[in-house]
């Protein structure tokens, strides 16, 4: 296997007047996973269905493990697969029946095609829900047998399209729980979200997009010191200082200072040209201006920027909440 899974240079795709990728560059590396980050209508989803030859680009070229997605779509289809953002499998037929009969498509004869289905039913958890219908399945269930169906053959790469986009916090971390089996077993994965915590647990390294095109890139430490030393959070011990405390951090910290739902909460981020030292420094004199104004402070913290802020400072936007995720389902 290259170094490279997958090596994307000035993609295109335009749907009418729509431009949804406008010169998309892209390297993916070997045995990880790999985050796509972005809103909604950042290109992802497109990004995907070209890279798996599920669309063809405009303009531009993209290889996967050295194959062109163009003309040698059947050697990229042959080590890919793909996980969209909803359940493909068929809700009629019980779980065990859909991985028999994919396998079944997949060439399996019957005996080994029910070995198969029963190995990864009980890999994932469905053992006991293995003769009931998928219309019966909860979200987390059905995703945890959608993502089984897409490595009936163990893929190369695993495209994961929102995998977990409206799951509740337990199927969440159930399903990260596969993609970190899977990935430990060598196939690579590319991962596209809108949730901040998913890409920072699971991903080596994530590229922003926005508008079509890559607009950061990096680890996610990389991406969070890319736009600060870090972020102070104080609680006040009075709501009512709140207004004069903001003024003290905007002055000491030369910063935009953001207001929290919690009435008695600031965070501010600090700017210390990525120096930690600066930024203890810049901390410390905040501390001292607070104390010195009678502002009593329950709790102060310097931490490294969130991938929330990273995702505010790139695309001038804020991260999307968990209703409007909900909202776009």
């Amino acid at each position: 296997m290259g170094e490279f899974a997958i090596e994307a240079a000035g993609l295109e795709k335009s749907f009418g007047d729509t431009r949804a990728l406008a010169g998309l560059d892209l390297r993916v590396p070997a045995g990880s996973v790999y985050g796509l980050l972005g809103p909604n209508g950042a290109g992802k989803t497109t990004a995907v269905r070209v890279l798996a030859t599920l669309l063809r680009p405009d303009a531009g070229e993209a290889r996967v493990f050295g194959h062109d997605v163009v003309s040698e779509a059947d050697a990229v289809r042959s080590r890919v697969s793909l996980t969209g953002q909803y359940a493909s499998v068929d809700e009629d037929l019980t779980g065990q029946e859909n991985l028999i009969l994919l396998c079944r498509l997949l060439g399996y004869a019957k005996p080994a095609a029910r070995e198969r289905a029963a190995r990864l039913l009980e890999a994932f958890g469905l053992t006991d829900a293995a003769e009931r219908q998928v219309k019966k399945y909860s979200g987390g269930m059905r995703r945890r047998l959608d993502i089984a169906a897409s490595i009936l053959n163990t893929p190369d790469l695993l495209f994961l399209d929102e995998p977990t986009t409206g799951l509740d916090p337990r199927s969440r971390s159930q399903v990260w729980d596969i993609i970190r089996v899977v990935v430990a077993r060598g196939t690579t994965v590319l991962l596209t979200t809108q949730y901040l915590d998913e890409a920072d647990r699971l991903a080596g390294r994530i590229a922003v997009v926005d508008h079509g095109r890559v607009i950061a890139e990096g680890t996610p430490g990389e991406l969070k010191s890319s736009i600060g030393a870090g972020t102070v959070h104080l609680r006040l011990r009075d709501a009512a200082q709140r207004e004069e405390a903001a003024a003290i951090l905007a002055k000491t910290l030369d910063a935009v200072v953001q207001p929290e739902a919690d009435l008695t909460s600031l965070t501010a981020r600090v700017t210390a040209d990525g120096d930690d030292l600066g930024a203890s420094a810049q901390a410390s004199r905040t501390l001292l201006a607070l104390a010195e104004a009678g502002i009593v402070v329950d709790d102060f913290s310097l931490g490294q920027p969130s991938l929330d802020e990273v995702f505010l400072a790139l695309t001038d936007r804020p991260a999307p909440h968990h209703d409007e995720l909900e909202a776009t389902r």
